[in-house]
């Protein structure tokens, strides 16, 4: 135990004061949260040039009605009242009269106006949007450059549904003072299940829905424990190769056997992995808690956060020396560093699914299969409702259970392995040592 520890220390050392180490800890945040960064970055940079819109009204009862609500929303929300400073770009609505007999040609018309920068965009709102009928003259239609993505499509929602509803009113006869609550939207708010208070027995109401606190924490904990296996796992595979070609690792042969020798280099990257990610977590809080966000903070998933984290990392370490040891050339080390981090990639391509259904069959299945575990319970149990407490228990026996068999079978590997030059790693040989040693 010793020498696997004066192994460990010796790997733990060369890495944290590596410039590798050191630039890596500064820019992998970055690189993990890049957009998030660059929003906060440009967040004050908006686009405040007027945005030009024609409208084609073939009602001939929406357009000016429109224009009012436009030229209201310039009067408020385009400067600031305190220091008049223009902050929203103006949105300038100009009616243009609709041609009934040529409405495509109109429409390409516009569509050349809109390439050439004469008009932002144009809506088409067609001629029976007001009483809709199964024909295809009932939409009110966006046409510009990425409609998708655009602001103005959104905004004009209301006001076209407002004149719509006022339109309908009087066409059956009803006046709108009678019925003023009508134009009153009700947002649909979400809660949290209520409670009972286990010290005073009170029945607590349900807490209200944050999309931060449900989507933020799970995919912010799932990403750095994605950056710790980056960081601490897929070096493996080549560090270990080097060391093979370059005839270190028969020199520390001499003095150790391969199974210490390998577990050395994993419990090396074990602590550099706790190293980093207690940079980060404590980082982290002391951010978040400057932002005054310190209730979203999830301080009782750490302990399960770092178990995981090392579970993952013996795992998954010792399959990536075992890896390394079997290759004697870079491009051979490269081509097994994939299926090396396979097992952290497959619930990223996942995770959605997961946070949308957490307690579904798919999620919690995919949570009790070892190689996954640690991240997929991870996000399940971050995500709102939480999950039977079984469950994680179960996956983290698991887990270490298969952990113990990768690190003997590893070790099977890395025996053989390390000690032969010039072979090609091929799976069959591959699964030969594990099984014979």
């Amino acid at each position: 135990m010793s020498k696997i520890l004066k192994l460990s220390k010796r790997e733990y050392i060369a890495s944290v004061k590596s410039k590798g180490f050191i630039i890596g800890l500064i820019l992998a945040p970055i690189f993990m949260s890049g957009s998030l960064i660059a929003l906060a970055i440009f967040k004050d940079r908006v686009d405040t040039n007027d945005k030009k819109i024609a409208i084609v009204d073939r009602t001939g009862e929406i357009a000016e009605h429109l224009v009012k609500a436009a030229e209201d929303r310039n009067k408020r929300e385009v400067y600031e009242e305190e220091t008049g400073k223009k902050v929203k770009p103006s949105y300038l609505l100009e009616i243009v009269k609709p041609d009934r007999e040529s409405v495509e040609e109109q429409r390409l018309e516009l569509s050349d106006k809109v390439r050439k920068g004469q008009f932002h965009a144009f809506v088409d709102i067609g001629p029976d949007v007001i009483h809709p009928g199964a024909g295809p003259d009932n939409r009110v239609s966006y046409y510009a450059r990425n409609p998708v993505m655009d602001e103005i499509r959104g905004w004009i929602n209301w006001p076209i549904n407002d004149r719509l509803r006022k339109l309908r009113l009087a066409d059956a006869g009803i006046e709108e003072s009678e019925v003023g609550d009508l134009f009153h939207w009700v947002n649909v708010e979400g809660m949290g299940l209520v409670t009972v208070d286990s010290g005073t027995g009170r029945v607590k109401g349900g807490e209200r829905a944050n999309e931060g606190r449900a989507i933020g924490v799970p995919i912010g904990m799932m990403m750095l424990m994605f950056l710790m296996i980056m960081m601490g796992v897929s070096p493996m595979v080549s560090s270990v190769m080097e060391e093979k070609t370059q005839r270190i690792a028969e020199v520390m042969l001499g003095s150790v056997r391969p199974f210490e020798f390998m577990m050395g280099k994993v419990l090396g990257s074990v602590a550099v992995a706790l190293t980093s990610s207690c940079i980060y977590v404590l980082g982290g809080i002391y951010i978040v808690r400057r932002m005054g966000l310190a209730q979203y903070i999830p301080y009782n998933m750490l302990p399960w956060f770092f178990s995981y984290m090392v579970t993952a990392i013996f795992m998954l370490g010792s399959t990536a020396s075992a890896l390394g040891s079997t290759c004697s050339e870079p491009k051979d080390a490269q081509s097994l560093t994939f299926p090396t981090i396979l097992p952290a990639m497959i619930p990223m391509f996942t995770m959605m699914p997961v946070l949308r259904e957490p307690n579904g069959s798919f999620a919690t299945g995919l949570s009790l299969i070892p190689p996954f575990t640690p991240f997929v319970m991870l996000l399940r149990q971050t995500s709102p409702g939480g999950i039977p407490a079984w469950q994680p228990w179960v996956g983290l026996i698991g887990i270490l259970v298969f952990t113990i068999l990768s690190v003997w079978v590893g070790g099977r590997i890395f025996r053989v392995g390390i000690l032969t030059q010039g072979t090609p790693p091929k799976f069959s040989n591959i699964v030969k040592w594990a099984i014979k040693g």
